[in-house]
Formats: structure tokens, C-alpha cells, sequence
């Protein structure tokens, strides 16, 4: 079998355009892989290239590198804020805006389970902000029906209380003259 050895790029495409036979073609391709393997633009495998222009990076404080840091305080601000609203009243709670993080905390939780590699700090960080939204989430529920069902039970015992001394003909109006008025009725 004889190689051919070709330097330029000029002769590679003078032996390309000859007419050959199917061997002297299936020769071709063969150095044409030998060809792209030996290009100058090739990186050699392992060999990585570093500028010695990179200024090291500038030190940092203690806080500052936790602060900075993909599971530190600034990660875990947002769960604090919604655990310090357990403090507010639930009347001053925004329900969308609990909807919100329980929706991001379940949604970002589901995907750092999905993701590779696999981030189980920020899962973390995600869970306990949806069990929060949740939580709010609850107060602001249990509030709503408090409020309607007061108004409606007290709305009704006023009724029957108003209904019972109608009957027995007293009142309890702290008024006289509606006292007098329903006394005469």
C-alpha cells in the first residue's frame, strides 16, 4: 500500500481533483483524515492555554465570602423575610405574594432535584421558602374564613336574640326612644 505524503494545502487539493480510481479514492480520504489531524489549529489533548495577563483575584473577608457564597445569607435572606412575617398579622399578609413563594419554592425544589449535578443546598434553601409561602399561605386562608364566617354567625345570633325579644317584647337597645318605638310595635 503506498501513503502519500502531502505537505500543502495546494497539493491536497491537486490530488483531490485528479482522476483517480475507487482505490486511489478511498487513499484520498485517508489522507485527508491524516491531513485534518495534523492542521496547525489542532489543540494537542490535555494542553490548555493561560494568559499570564489575569490579575489574581483580590482577597476577601470572611463575610464577604459568606455573603457572596451560592448557599450563604444572601441565599437564605428570602426564607428569613417570610419566617419574620409570621410576626405580622394576617390581615396584612398579600396572598399573591405568598402564592408567589410557594410556587417558586416548589418549582426551583423540584428542579435542583432534576439538574446534574445535583444541588442539594439550594433544594434546601427552596423547600423551607415553599414550606413558608404554604404557612402564610394557610394563615391568610384561615383569617379570610374567620372573618367571613364571624360576620355571618354574628349576623345571625343578632337576629335570633333581636327576633326572641321581639316576642317577649323587650330590647336591648341602649337607646330609650328605640326602646319606646319597639315596645309599642
Amino acid at each position: 500500500m503506498v501513503k502519500l505524503r502531502v505537505t500543502t494545502v495546494e497539493e491536497f487539493y491537486e490530488l483531490r481533483q485528479c482522476k483517480m480510481s475507487s482505490r486511489a479514492g478511498i487513499r484520498l480520504s485517508q489522507f485527508s483524515r491524516q491531513f485534518a489531524r495534523a492542521s496547525p489549529f489542532r489543540r494537542a489533548p490535555g494542553r490548555r492555554y493561560q494568559t499570564t495577563d489575569a490579575a489574581p483575584a483580590p482577597a476577601q473577608g470572611t463575610v464577604s465570602r459568606l455573603w457572596n457564597s451560592p448557599v450563604g445569607i444572601k441565599t437564605w435572606a428570602l426564607v428569613i423575610a417570610g419566617i419574620s412575617d409570621f410576626y405580622r398579622p394576617p390581615e396584612k399578609l398579600s396572598m399573591t405574594q405568598n402564592l408567589a413563594l410557594t410556587a417558586t419554592g416548589a418549582i426551583w425544589t423540584r428542579w435542583c432535584f432534576i439538574i446534574k449535578p445535583r444541588n442539594i443546598l439550594l433544594a434546601a434553601v427552596n423547600f423551607f421558602l415553599g414550606c413558608v409561602g404554604i404557612t402564610q399561605v394557610t394563615r391568610i386562608l384561615r383569617y379570610q374564613q374567620s372573618v367571613k364566617a364571624g360576620t355571618v354567625a354574628e349576623a345571625v345570633e343578632q337576629d335570633a336574640k333581636d327576633a326572641a325579644q321581639t316576642v317577649k317584647g323587650t330590647t336591648t337597645a341602649v337607646n330609650p326612644e328605640a326602646a319606646a318605638k319597639s315596645a309599642i310595635r
